[in-house]
């Protein structure tokens, strides 16, 4: 039988509220939307951030770690990356009190309801090509949506989906094991009848006929196709950029491959500041490696954050022993068929008994055939993220249009991915949903966790909130009179209530962002809700 058990007093919480509460071993979040009181399990399905600290937007939680969100009213999944959905529990009041419902077993988490292949009810076929956080989201959503039809998603890879993001953080500096890569095991896509076919290495796709052809094996025609094929790693096209010990970092075989060759004291050299090289960077200097980045540009994420918050990350690094060499170029490497040296534009040579490459990904559509692609090789879709009838595309290869400027787009980040694959499949399945999500993404250097919500190639201004010398701040990036997006440090709670009030096209006014004391996205999204 469930226990009742008194966790507040309603005098304590106004409309708009949430907060922690815990009983027994259990953290709960409770909120109170319209005067009802819900509940339910406090820590979010994805990686366990705490769900009260972070926004509340009516019934919608949105977790301030990583931006999955919840319906509290529920617990249905509204946002990735989450894919599982917290437990929820009955309130109810008695007067002053404010209680639950505690179950005899107490589950903190649950499947999304699910539907089952019924070929006797749909007889259609839809594939899914790629595997990565695009197509495991179309996957799961169809099934989430009710469609029974046959789902095949196809993968070069011989792995169930993992979580990529992993790779270059946790994972490569060992403190996380290879379990905690896969989302699923393999059980879960026969429990649900999501057809995984590993290893098939796709050669051509007619767009038109929706048909797959493969190295091995005849041609697969499917009723509606996904296309989910994601990046293809930059390689270092230099001469001696075939050497061993040239690494890129894109799956867990290049991880293990760079570990394996990551003994205590080796010189590391990562090519390219980027996000993947820089996480790189910190996660091998974990292991007790000494790294070297080289970087074209000035300063570390000049293009993508500012010349302020990249030289504040490069700090971040150096304080932990990372050396830069930055606006350089690698002209060649040399070794005998094993990398020794980086030989750089301006002559310096680098020791290196290992170099990994993060200069980015291109779209890897070179088999689509029968569509005109964009001059990066993307693929340019509708706000339905469709191709054309019955053809969708999601996550690295997709160029969408931004909803709040009309401006085609494509951005490679893991989340956005996991959003385009979830719109992609309802409108497969037969719902209309146009893309109207916030893009996010979240980076881990040392001890800081730096989140960004938004999109902005340039801006006229950087307007920070805070202060960048103790690492607790918020910057704007604005052009003409529209703030495009945000990163922060320190600030998760303040950037989840930023990325609904954008959501909801409720962004402040610019005087008002300038205005002391501080802006209180917050305090906003609460006033908004009445």
């Amino acid at each position: 039988m469930p226990k009742e058990a008194k966790i507040a007093k309603v005098q304590n919480f106004q409309d708009g509220d949430m907060k922690e509460i815990v009983v027994g071993d259990t953290k709960i979040v409770l909120a109170r939307v319209k005067g009802e009181f819900y509940a339910m399990h406090g820590e979010c399905t994805h990686y366990g951030g705490p769900l009260a600290e972070g926004a509340l937007n009516g019934p919608r939680v949105v977790c301030p770690w990583h931006q999955a969100a919840f319906d509290i009213t529920n617990g249905e999944l509204e946002e990735p990356p989450a894919l599982d959905v917290p437990k929820c529990f009955t309130t109810g009041v008695e007067g002053d009190d404010v209680y639950i419902e505690i179950p005899e077993k107490l589950e903190a988490r649950g499947l999304p309801p699910m539907a089952k292949r019924d070929s006797a009810l749909d007889g259609r076929t839809f594939v899914i090509l790629g595997a990565g956080a695009a197509g495991n989201a179309a996957a799961e959503t169809f099934r989430q949506d009710g469609f029974k039809g046959r789902i095949l998603m196809i993968t070069q890879e011989r792995r169930v989906p993992y979580d990529r993001p992993n790779l270059s953080k946790g994972y490569l500096s060992g403190e996380a094991g290879p379990d905690s890569l896969p989302w699923r095991d393999e059980k879960f896509y026969q429990d649900y009848d999501i057809e995984l076919l590993f290893g098939r290495q796709g050669t051509g796709v007619d767009v038109a006929r929706k048909t797959i052809a493969f190295a091995e094996g005849p041609p697969l025609t499917c009723d509606g196709l996904v296309l989910a094929t994601g990046g293809i790693a930059q390689s270092l096209e230099v001469p001696g950029g075939q050497y061993e010990n040239v690494f890129t970092l894109r799956t867990p075989a290049d991880a293990d491959d760079i570990i394996k060759a990551a003994t205590s004291g080796s010189r590391v050299v990562s090519v390219g500041a980027s996000f993947i090289g820089m996480e790189a960077a910190a996660s091998l200097t974990k292991r007790g490696l000494a790294v070297t980045v080289v970087g074209s540009r000035p300063v570390p994420f000049e293009r993508q954050l500012g010349v302020e918050i990249g030289r504040l990350l490069q700090q971040v690094h150096e304080e932990h022993g990372v050396s830069f060499r930055m606006g350089r170029r690698v002209s060649r490497l040399e070794g005998d068929n094993r990398v020794r040296q980086v030989v750089l534009d301006n002559g310096e040579v680098l020791e290196a008994d290992l170099v990994v490459v993060g200069l980015g990904v291109k779209p890897a559509t070179q088999i689509l055939h029968g569509i005109k692609l964009e001059p990066d090789g993307s693929v340019r879709v509708d706000q339905y993220m469709r191709v054309r009838e019955g053809v969708y595309a999601a996550g690295d290869i997709a160029s969408f249009p931004d909803w709040r400027t009309g401006e085609h787009i494509r951005i490679e980040h893991w989340r956005l991915a996991e959003q385009h694959g979830r719109v992609a499949a309802h409108n497969l399945a037969g719902k209309k949903v146009a893309f109207t999500g916030v893009p996010f993404f979240w980076s881990e250097h040392f001890d800081q966790f730096l989140q960004y919500v938004g999109h902005a190639t340039a801006w006229d201004d950087l307007i920070i909130q805070g202060d960048l010398t103790t690492r607790n701040f918020l910057a704007f990036y604005v052009k003409g009179d529209r703030i495009l997006a945000a990163a922060g440090l320190q600030r998760d709670r303040q950037l989840a209530a930023f990325s609904e009030l954008m959501r909801l096209d409720k962004l402040p006014s610019l005087e008002k962002l300038r205005r002391k004391p501080a802006f209180d996205f917050v305090a906003e999204l609460k006033t908004l809700q009445g």
